[in-house]
């Protein structure tokens, strides 16, 4: 945990920003993987600790802004508790070190939310995001599953708080990127052909761990890239292939790295393979050199965009007019996702409170296949920690369905996409921090060009 001031201070700036009303945080609880007792590794709500900083299951918590209280609701471990999981501080003393003074058997937080109810206080709460949450709701406020009504000033406030990272946040990402770097020269240094995706999954994953850090998602280790979210490690790892790693620590806070690299099996990248890597390098580093304080990310995106759809006609896959083909969204046959998002206690920060208002500041999002999946594209500010993260993808299926429906004819070249359907995929991504002046990488810097990443593999 930060120190104690860190969060009252936090809490004290969102009252103001409410300005009325009862906040309910609702904490995670335990949850089974296929029975009561064994659970999946907890993870506390991101808000939650943002708040309070007590990363303990089976708690929730309200800021009662009209009656100035703060109440962390929760139970004392049990004798039985205590000969599983050890001593621990009582919770009165958890919640003194976040600052919180009042603390409450759990079974009280009902009753106060239906006192409040009953004198027609304002009740916010946030978007749901785990079942557990809905019955709460449900059983608290008498709200459907399905029919919440998250508070949209409560949202707005916390992103409002969270979206700007703090020197001490900061300094956090940092250690989360560092391990991050180190998970992925790991798997450099492991990837060869005649081994499975699983071994070099296995040696990323002990990077993080021997930190006693987590994983900040799921991994993604590859060689079938033209698979965006591929988590399955079964597959034997072959002569020509190439790997493609997304993978990001989580330090103890709960604080993320978010980093990509794609590496060839062998010890070098085929001709048909660098050709296509540079044409993904270039259009990365045109997007890092655009980032400054000012500038829509919508805009960097554009850029990178037209960076890659050049470069792919210079390669024979495209033709016609770039800024005609990006427009129309043919740049989405090559690469369907957007260029970043943001991180900082969630890998895709805040994404549960609503992309709108986190990375659009509450504009409408594009519809258009490919730009609709563009996360952040806000102006960029100075705190803003985020993703960069382009990709080129061959993706058969979806080269099948654009061809059979004679979409973007007049800028892609089937002819010469029916020959990359084996190719798979590239993706790099690094993280930066926006600052007064313009962006810093967060971490240290992994290799990204060919001759970087052939000299690390070897």
């Amino acid at each position: 945990m930060f120190a104690k001031e860190t969060y009252m201070e936090r809490r004290s700036k969102l009252k103001k920003s409410v300005g009325e009303g009862l906040l309910l945080f609702l904490g995670n609880d335990e949850c089974g993987s296929n029975y009561a007792d064994n659970t999946y590794a907890f993870r506390q709500d991101s808000t939650f600790l943002y708040f309070f900083g007590l990363p303990y299951a089976g708690l929730c918590a309200v800021i009662d802004i009209d009656n100035d209280r703060e109440i962390i609701f929760g139970d004392e471990l049990t004798i039985d508790a205590i000969v599983w999981m050890g001593t621990q501080p009582t919770l009165k003393e958890k919640s003194e070190a976040a600052g919180i003074r009042e603390v409450l058997p759990y079974k009280e937080l009902e009753n106060y939310l239906k006192a409040a109810q009953q004198k027609k206080q304002q009740i916010h709460y946030l978007p749901t995001y785990r079942a557990e949450h809905q019955i709460k709701l449900l059983a608290w406020l008498g709200v459907l599953p399905g029919a919440e009504r998250p508070s949209v000033p409560f949202i707005m406030a916390v992103v409002n708080q969270r979206i700007y990272k703090s020197e001490e946040e900061i300094a956090e990402i940092e250690k989360a990127c560092t391990v991050t770097a180190e998970m992925h020269l790991a798997a450099m240094r492991t990837v060869r052909p005649g081994i499975k995706e699983s071994v070099v999954s296995a040696a990323v994953e002990e990077a993080a761990f021997r930190h006693n850090y987590g994983l900040s998602f799921p991994t993604i280790a590859t060689i079938n890239g033209q698979t965006l979210h591929n988590h399955d490690h079964s597959h034997l790892i072959k002569s020509g292939d190439m790997l493609l790693l997304d993978a990001g620590a989580e330090t103890e806070m709960g604080y993320a790295g978010d980093m990509s690299s794609t590496m060839p099996a062998d010890r070098k990248f085929t001709p048909r393979q660098k050709a296509v890597y540079d044409v993904q390098v270039a259009g990365h580093e045109a997007a890092v050199a655009a980032l400054r304080p000012g500038i829509p990310f919508v805009d960097v995106y554009e850029l990178t965009c037209k960076v890659i759809m050049q470069g792919m006609k210079d390669l024979g896959f495209a033709k016609g007019n770039v800024d005609d083909a990006v427009a129309a969204g043919a740049c989405a046959m090559f690469m369907p996702h957007g260029l970043g998002h943001m991180m900082g206690l969630d890998v895709h920060d805040m994404e549960n409170l609503g992309e709108v208002y986190v990375g659009y500041n509450g504009k409408p999002k594009s519809t258009q296949f490919g730009r609709k999946s563009l996360r952040l594209a806000r102006e960029l500010e100075p705190g803003f920690v985020f993703t960069i993260e382009p990709g080129i993808y061959f993706i058969p299926e979806l080269i099948d369905l654009w061809k059979s429906e004679h979409k973007f004819a007049e800028f892609l070249n089937y002819d010469k996409l029916e020959q990359y359907k084996d190719f798979g995929g590239i993706r790099n991504e690094e993280d930066y921090l926006i600052t007064a002046d313009g962006a810093r990488r967060m971490g240290p810097r992994i290799p990204i060009h060919t001759e970087e990443v052939e000299a690390e593999h070897c």
